[in-house]
């Protein structure tokens, strides 16, 4: 059996390579392996052999880096949207000769991530179907999961609902015993990722984790043990955990994986883009964190506002960052490697006091970054959007649009530039 492994494209105003690998994708294949031919072609790989010549696309010294893009016409939903459009990727030609000189491929997997990337997903199935017809194609992951109805138009033989992939197994006929991610996919890697946990116990009204992951859950510190050892031995020098709730219940999993990491001199350097829980980072964990090699520390904070934080959550409050960042600053770590993430143009904005926020963040010391709201169908705060967007086309759920179009280019173009003038003075 000849199983092809596919990351999209990217379609989108924006798009970074912030540790972007397809882990869900990696981690389904490793069930495969032993009984299937594995393929990976992974469009967002900074390191394929075609790009060796584009100094532009190296990584920074944690092992990011920007995406090859081409400018190209907008959506029509997006004609108010001042902003350009991309295609983020490899080019498509690449993949279409990828495609002839490979087949034939029994099933194709195709790796979903944002609601509104779909347009990328739809590309590869029309390539799938004009190149390998008679291939079984297989769409998982979050658009997949969130948006299953419109997934399911696009054409796919097989949608992977949520995390269970028992109904998968038996599509195909198999009975696939549990590994490893397969990173042996890349020629090259450099930066990896890993989990230690599923899932998230809180329940925050703007996060469509709740509707990917049926229950928070700490994977056995074995396998992320032997997780870490295989990124170790594959040369990676940046690990970034994907984890939701990394610091939730530390002792079960997080403590015994860090100290394993310091006790038998593990150097690799260490990230958290999924935000940390302030209130969860004690004193033990910051000088365990700080010991392990863990560089950048983002933190999920969203608001100073109580009012705004108990109305969408309680995910932290402003004395709970402010501690979070005296533990780590006593550790030695210098204060501009923490960072505070901050939803903007979030519905609720009237209450949320982004302004006064992002000035409080910027009195700890630490940089601010404002992570654009998009507006996910089924939770709370998504479904409140529809009095201004269409929450059925996907395309409106996109984190650069919806903020313009509920505060205006020139308020997010000020804010975005307030953000820029804190984060110089640190």
């Amino acid at each position: 059996m000849r199983v092809l492994l596919v990351n999209p494209p990217i379609y989108d105003f924006t798009a970074y390579d912030f540790w972007l690998k397809p882990y869900g994708l990696l981690q389904v294949a490793g069930f495969l392996r032993g009984c299937a031919d594995l393929i990976l072609f992974d469009y967002l790989d900074r390191n394929h052999h075609s790009l060796a010549d584009r100094d532009e696309l190296k990584s920074d010294q944690w092992g990011r880096g920007k995406l090859p893009r081409i400018k190209i016409e907008k959506p029509n939903v997006f004609s108010s949207i001042p902003r350009y459009f991309s295609r983020f990727g490899l080019s498509r030609d690449i993949f279409q000769k990828y495609l002839i000189n490979n087949k034939p491929f029994d099933f194709a997997f195709v790796q979903t991530v944002m609601t509104y990337w779909y347009p990328g997903v739809k590309e590869v199935i029309e390539d799938l179907r004009s190149f390998c017809p008679n291939t079984k194609i297989v769409l998982g992951g979050t658009y997949a999961t969130v948006c299953n109805d419109h997934a399911a138009r696009l054409g796919a033989d097989f949608i992977v609902k949520g995390s269970n992939m028992s109904e998968l197994w038996k599509f195909m006929d198999i009975s696939p015993s549990g590994s490893i991610p397969y990173w042996e996919g890349y020629e090259k890697l450099d930066s990896g990722i890993i989990k230690l946990t599923e899932g998230c116990p809180f329940k925050c009204t703007y996060c469509m984790v709740p509707k990917t992951t049926e229950k928070y859950t700490s994977r056995p510190i074995e396998k992320c043990i032997k997780e870490l050892e295989t990124l170790v031995e594959r040369g990676v020098n940046n690990i970034a955990f994907y984890d939701d709730a990394l610091l939730y219940q530390p002792w079960k999993v997080f403590i015994p994986f860090i100290k394993h990491v310091i006790e038998e001199g593990i150097k690799i350097n260490f990230h958290t883009p999924n935000a940390l829980h302030a209130r969860l980072i004690t004193p033990e964990v910051a000088e365990l964190m700080v010991r392990a090699g863990f560089k950048t520390f983002y933190i999920g904070f969203e608001s100073s506002c109580d009012s705004w934080q108990h109305k969408t959550g309680a995910k932290v409050f402003s004395n709970e960052l402010q501690d979070a960042v005296k533990c780590l600053v006593s550790n030695d770590l210098k204060p501009e490697s923490i960072t505070a993430y901050q939803i903007l143009g979030h519905p609720r904005d009237d209450l949320q006091k982004i302004e006064e926020s992002m000035r409080f963040v910027n009195s700890l010391g630490i940089r601010v970054m404002l992570s654009d709201f998009s507006p996910i169908p089924g939770t709370p705060d998504g479904e409140y959007c529809r009095k201004w967007i269409d929450l059925d086309e996907p395309l409106m759920h996109n984190k650069t649009a919806f903020p313009i179009i509920l505060l205006g280019d020139e308020r997010i173009n000020s804010l975005k530039s307030l953000c820029k003038t804190l984060n110089k003075t640190l």
